[in-house]
């Protein structure tokens, strides 16, 4: 993949369409002490996002903290920082999501802990984002924790990434200070074969080019940060128009007659079938022609029901119910997709893990593989390696021990209509659980499928 760093010179250029009404996720993540907290309370303070009541309360524990001074200035982070630990500490501990509009488009975004202890909970905000916001400390530059959510954010192929270079009024506001850190930027995102990235100088204390630019930065001629998230495209967008659909059952919905619906329904519903899940990808149309996993019997989809309607057609990432011209054996952990493209089934892949728990991987390891809707026993077959962090190159391992991100192979007890990450984000992804007290030891991406 090209990589693209687009820096003052040509951000403007790239300064996209309107997209009015559209809802747009993204996570904040980077080094401890780099202003992610700060940064995220400053855009929603400057977008007029923060409701009285609450600007009341943060303004007053600011002052009663001491901070701001007689100028009643306000700790932004007490914005997104809520769990007493974080403000005790002033970090970051889990994810902090909150909502906001403008009159471009909604947000939902995920302020993501810092601190390496926390890489989990960064994993967890970055897996649904449209776009992660790096932010680098102007003076520190690019660190191992910078180095591990950029890799994070390679591998779970999030379409945009904004480097967000902060403090800079604390380096006077210096152009060649940025242009270091970019330089900085621009190699390690070269290594990791990121796509287009966008860089802009902040300070998220001041407020420099986060609602509005600055004009103490003439040298940047670029959108500010909320432009910027203002333009982007939505990753459904993008992905509904090239992938092809996908839809894990969820549900099979059988109400036969008076049993489920009002008595007047009755009828209407005596011998009503339909299977029921969110759409992962792609677009289905009444009268498509489908196939079903296991099995791969073809039908045709009769109707589309949503919320009580009917639909012509549905996309990602909409939860609705599909009803089919045949009457097959689809229970839940099945999958329904368009005709002719579902992968064959196979019960061995090689996977990419972001291992989350305390607890280490070892080759022979038992565990629950979650994809979609179906859950299915696997067992670790091979541990291939650890990614150098340093380097960014895969090293012999024997195991993956927390925060670890590695390669491996599974077996899986059962075959799965498998595709690879690179091919479908959302059907390529899954969880690894502990059998016997169900919690989450890693997410995983899939990186090749079938026996090696």
């Amino acid at each position: 993949m090209t990589q693209a760093l687009l820096t003052p010179a040509d951000a403007g250029a790239t300064f996209a369409a309107d997209a009015p009404g559209t809802l747009f996720r993204f996570a904040t993540a980077g080094s401890v002490d780099d202003g992610k907290s700060t940064l995220v309370g400053r855009l929603l303070h400057d977008s007029k996002a923060i409701l009285a009541d609450q600007l009341e309360s943060v303004t007053r524990t600011s002052t009663e903290r001491g901070f701001g001074g007689a100028d009643g200035g306000i700790d932004f982070a007490l914005l997104t920082d809520g769990l007493r630990a974080e403000r005790e500490q002033g970090i970051t501990i889990d994810v902090a999501y909150r909502y906001f509009a403008t009159a471009r488009r909604s947000f939902i975004l995920a302020d993501c802990p810092g601190h390496v202890q926390y890489t989990r909970n960064m994993v967890t905000g970055a897996t649904t984002a449209d776009a992660v916001i790096m932010l680098i400390d102007a003076r520190k530059g690019v660190l191992e924790q910078t180095r591990r959510h950029l890799s994070v954010v390679s591998l779970l192929r999030v379409p945009h990434v904004i480097i967000a270079v902060n403090k800079i009024d604390l380096l006077g506001y210096d152009e060649s200070a940025f242009a270091a850190v970019a330089a900085s930027v621009r190699a390690v995102t070269s290594e990791l074969g990121l796509g287009a990235v966008h860089v802009l100088p902040v300070s998220a204390l001041v407020g420099d080019n986060v609602v509005d630019r600055s004009p103490r930065t003439p040298w940047y001629d670029g959108p500010s940060l909320l432009e910027l998230l203002e333009s982007l495209p939505v990753v459904d967008e993008v992905d509904t128009a090239i992938e092809a659909f996908r839809l894990p059952v969820q549900l099979v919905l059988r109400p036969q007659g008076a049993v489920a619906v009002a008595q007047e329904d009755a009828d209407a519903f005596r011998d009503y079938r339909a299977y029921a899940g969110q759409v992962a990808s792609g677009t289905v149309r009444v009268g498509d022609s489908v196939s079903v996993a296991p099995g791969g019997a073809t039908t045709i989809v009769t109707g589309i029901d949503f919320a009580g309607t009917e639909l012509t057609e549905a996309f990602a990432p909409m939860s609705v119910a599909l009803r089919l011209a045949d009457d097959l054996d689809i229970a839940r952990g099945a999958v329904i997709g368009a005709a002719g493209t579902l992968p064959e089934s196979t019960k061995d892949l090689t996977a990419a893990l972001f291992w989350l728990d305390p607890r280490a991987l070892t080759p022979g390891d038992r565990t629950l593989v979650k994809f979609g809707t179906n859950t299915v026993q696997a067992i670790v077959s091979t541990v291939t390696g650890r990614l150098n962090l340093d380097t960014l190159e895969l090293e012999p391992a024997g195991g993956l021990e927390v925060n670890d991100i590695g390669e491996v192979g599974l077996r899986l007890a059962a075959p799965l209509p498998i595709e690879t990450f690179t091919e479908n984000r959302r059907s390529g992804a899954f969880l690894v659980i502990n059998a016997q007290d169900g919690a989450t030891l890693a997410a995983g991406i899939v990186t090749g499928s079938g026996a090696r």
